[in-house]
C-alpha cells in the first residue's frame, strides 16, 4: 500500500530548501565574485580571523603563530596557526552553507575583529578545484584529536575524526586540487603573486613555498615588512620620500606630493598620492582599500568625495565594513564619516600649501585648477584661500583672478565659450576686461570675487556693454552708407538680426555679431509658436514668449572690405555682400550654426564667386 503525499508531508508543513552546490557556485562565479582568483583571498582571510581567535586565547605566544601557502602545480594549501576546529564545529560551520564560526557562542561579541563575517567564503574554492580537503585541530582543548573534512562540488561531504599526531599543532590545513582548467589563478607564480597581492600588508607573518627546494629549504616571505607608515624613520623627510616612494610603486606615477592620512576613531591610516597630471572633471579613480591588512579593492570609488579626483589612496582600515563578496564597502554611516574626515584631511592639506609653498600650489593648481574650482563653489574655506589664485581665460590671456582685477575694475563675464570667443578680440581692443565664464564653475566663481576682494566689480556681458564701446561713425558717413544697411537689414531679417556700421578694434575684423544665447532660445520659441499657432503646444509656447532682443550684425567701418561693401550700388551684389559677411561673423562666433545660416553661408560665396567669373569675362 503506497500513502499519499499528504501523509508524509501534511499540508502546511515546514520544508527544507534543496540547495544545488553546483548552482550556488555558478552564481558566485558569475555575480558575487569578480574573479576565481578570489579563492586564495577567501582562503588567507579565514586563515587571518582563525589567528585573531587564537590571539584572544593565547595572547603572549601571538607572535609565533603565521601563516604558509604552498603551491607547486598540483596542489594549493594555505596552513595557519589558528584557533582550528573541532568535529562539531565542523558538522556546524563547514557543512552548512552560510553558516560562519564568526557567530559561535564566545565569538559573536568579537565580530568585529574578524575581516570575514559572511560564511560564505570556503565555497569561493570550488571556483578552481572540484574537492576542499581540510585537517584541523583546535586550540581549544587541550589533546584534541584532528578532525578531516572533504567537502565536494556535488554536495557531498565527508567528515572523520583522525589522531592528534595527523596533525602534531593547533590550526588548520585547506588543500586544494585544482581543476586543469583553473590553471591559471593555481600556478605557483600566480599564487606567490596573488598572495603578495592580497596579503603585503597583513599583520601576521606569511610565507610562500613552491616546492622547489625540499624540506628545510627557506621560502619566501609575502610581507616582510609592515606598512610603510607604520614605520620608524630617522627624518621627516625620510619619510616622506618612502612614502612618496610606495605611492609610485603601488600607482605606477611619482606622486606631486603625498598626504598622510589617519584617522584613529575607525583605525585608518594610509596615504594619498597626488597625480602629477591633469585628470578629466569628473573621473573618480579607484582608491586600494585594505581591511585589517587585507585587500578588500582596488576600485573602491565611495572612500572619497567625488571633488577628490585628484588623489589615489591606499588605506587599512579597522572599522570599515565590506559586502558579502568583500570587494567593496558597506555603505553605512561609518563609511559616511570616514569620507567626512578625509575629505577634510585633503582641504587642509590645500590650505598648508596656500600658507607656506607657493610652489607646490602653483604646480597644484596648473593640473587641478578644476578640482579646486569645484571645491571652492562649495566651500567657502577654500574659495577665501584660493580664488585669487585659480586660473581662467580672461581677454588679457590665461591668468590669476587677482591679478586681472588689479588691471580691470570691472570684471565683465560672459555666460558662454561662444560668447566669449565672439567678443574677446574687440573687448580687448576696447579696453575691457573680460573673463570667459562659459566653462564649469567659472561663471559662478567670478561672482563671487567681490567676496574676496570688496572694491571689484563683477558684471555679466551683455550686447549692450560691448556696443556702448564700440565709436560710431560721423553722420556724412552713416547717411552714405543708408541704402546698404537698408538691404543689408532686409536681406537678414530672416535671421532676426538688424544690421548696424561703427568703428572698433581691431580693423581687420569685417564684422561683429552681437547675439546671446538666451535671445537665440526666445527667437527660436517664437518660431515655434507661430508654426503651432492654434494648437496646445502652440499656446504654450505663446505663454512663455517674452519679447526677445534682436541679433545685430556690426559692421567695421575701419575695416577696407567693408568701406568698399556700403559703395556697392547694385542690389542683389549688396545684399550677397551682407549675407557674406553675416556668414563670416557666425563662423567666427564659433556658435553651431543653424541649417539657414550654413545654407546662407554656401550660397553667398557661390554667388559672389559668380559675380567675380562674370566680372573678369
Amino acid at each position: 500500500m503506497t500513502l499519499p503525499d499528504t501523509a508524509v508531508n501534511p499540508a502546511g508543513a515546514d520544508r527544507t530548501f534543496q540547495v544545488d552546490l553546483r548552482g550556488l557556485v555558478d552564481l558566485l562565479s558569475h555575480h558575487l565574485y569578480s574573479s576565481p582568483r578570489v579563492y586564495l583571498r577567501e582562503l588567507m582571510q579565514n586563515a587571518v580571523d582563525a589567528l585573531t581567535a587564537r590571539h584572544g586565547l593565547e595572547p603572549a605566544a601571538a607572535d609565533a603563530f603565521g601563516i604558509r601557502v604552498y603551491a607547486d602545480g598540483s596542489v594549493v594549501r594555505v596552513e595557519d596557526d589558528g584557533v582550528g576546529l573541532t568535529e562539531a564545529d565542523v558538522h556546524t560551520f563547514l557543512a552548512t552553507i552560510g553558516r560562519s564560526s564568526k557567530r559561535a557562542e564566545g565569538i559573536a561579541e568579537q565580530r568585529a575583529d574578524f575581516i570575514g563575517q559572511f560564511g560564505i567564503g570556503l565555497l569561493s574554492c570550488f571556483l578552481v578545484a572540484d574537492e576542499i580537503h581540510v585537517l584541523s585541530r583546535s586550540a581549544r582543548t587541550p589533546d584534541a584529536p584532528a578532525v578531516e573534512w572533504r567537502g565536494r562540488g556535488d554536495g557531498s561531504y565527508s567528515v572523520r575524526t583522525l589522531p592528534a599526531s595527523a596533525r602534531p599543532r593547533p590550526g588548520t590545513t585547506v588543500t586544494l586540487t585544482p581543476r586543469a582548467d583553473a590553471a591559471e589563478w593555481t600556478r605557483p607564480a600566480q599564487v606567490h603573486a596573488l598572495a603578495r597581492h592580497f596579503g603585503s600588508l597583513l599583520r601576521h607573518p606569511m610565507t610562500f613555498d613552491d616546492g622547489t627546494g625540499g624540506p628545510g629549504a627557506p621560502v619566501a616571505s609575502v610581507n616582510p615588512e609592515p606598512a610603510p607608515w607604520a614605520r620608524t624613520y630617522p627624518t621627516p623627510g625620510a619619510r616622506s620620500r618612502a612614502l612618496a616612494a610606495y605611492g609610485a610603486d603601488v600607482f605606477g606615477f611619482t606622486p606631486l606630493d603625498t598626504i598622510e592620512l589617519d584617522l584613529p576613531a575607525v583605525g585608518l591610516k594610509g596615504i594619498a598620492c597626488v597625480l602629477p597630471e591633469t585628470v578629466p572633471a569628473g573621473r573618480r579613480h579607484g582608491h586600494r582599500v585594505h581591511v585589517k591588512g587585507m585587500l578588500l579593492s582596488e576600485q573602491a570609488e565611495e572612500i572619497l568625495p567625488e571633488w577628490a579626483f585628484f588623489v589615489r589612496c591606499v588605506v587599512d582600515a579597522e572599522s570599515l565594513r565590506p559586502t558579502a563578496s568583500r570587494e567593496s564597502l558597506y555603505e553605512d554611516d561609518t563609511l559616511a564619516a570616514v569620507r567626512d574626515a578625509l575629505a577634510e584631511r585633503l582641504r587642509a592639506w590645500i590650505a598648508r600649501a596656500a600658507a607656506s609653498d607657493p610652489d607646490l600650489l602653483g604646480r597644484f593648481l596648473q593640473a587641478h585648477h578644476l578640482a579646486v574650482k569645484s571645491l571652492a563653489v562649495h566651500d567657502d574655506e577654500i574659495l577665501r584661500m584660493l580664488l585669487p589664485w585659480l586660473p581662467f581665460e580672461t581677454t588679457d590671456g590665461h591668468t590669476t583672478l587677482d591679478e586681472f582685477a588689479r588691471t580691470h575694475r570691472t570684471v565683465l563675464v560672459t555666460s558662454s565659450v561662444e560668447e566669449f570667443r565672439q567678443v574677446a578680440a574687440i573687448a580687448s581692443a576696447a579696453g575691457l576686461g573680460v573673463v570667459n565664464g562659459g566653462y564649469t564653475y567659472d561663471r559662478e566663481l567670478v561672482h563671487r570675487l567681490p567676496e574676496i576682494r570688496p572694491e571689484a566689480v563683477v558684471a555679466d556681458l551683455d550686447p549692450a556693454t560691448l556696443t556702448a564701446h564700440l565709436d560710431p561713425v560721423d553722420r556724412e558717413t552713416e547717411l552714405a552708407a543708408g541704402a546698404y544697411l537698408a538691404l543689408a537689414r532686409e536681406a537678414l531679417a530672416v535671421f532676426d538680426c538688424d544690421v548696424a556700421l561703427r568703428t572698433f578694434q581691431p580693423a581687420s575684423a569685417p564684422a561683429l555679431l552681437v547675439d546671446s544665447r538666451e535671445a537665440r532660445h526666445e527667437r527660436t520659441r517664437s518660431q515655434l509658436a507661430r508654426e503651432q499657432e492654434g494648437g496646445l503646444w502652440g499656446d504654450i509656447l505663446g505663454a512663455l514668449r517674452h519679447e526677445a532682443p534682436r541679433a545685430q550684425l556690426i559692421l567695421n567701418q575701419l575695416n577696407p572690405l567693408v568701406r568698399t561693401a556700403v559703395t556697392i550700388d547694385e542690389p542683389e551684389l549688396a545684399r550677397t555682400s551682407a549675407e557674406a559677411l553675416y556668414g563670416q561673423a557666425a563662423m567666427l562666433s564659433r556658435r553651431p550654426l543653424r541649417p539657414a545660416e550654413s545654407s546662407l553661408i554656401n550660397r553667398s560665396f557661390l554667388d559672389l564667386l559668380a559675380h567675380a567669373l562674370r566680372k573678369d569675362s
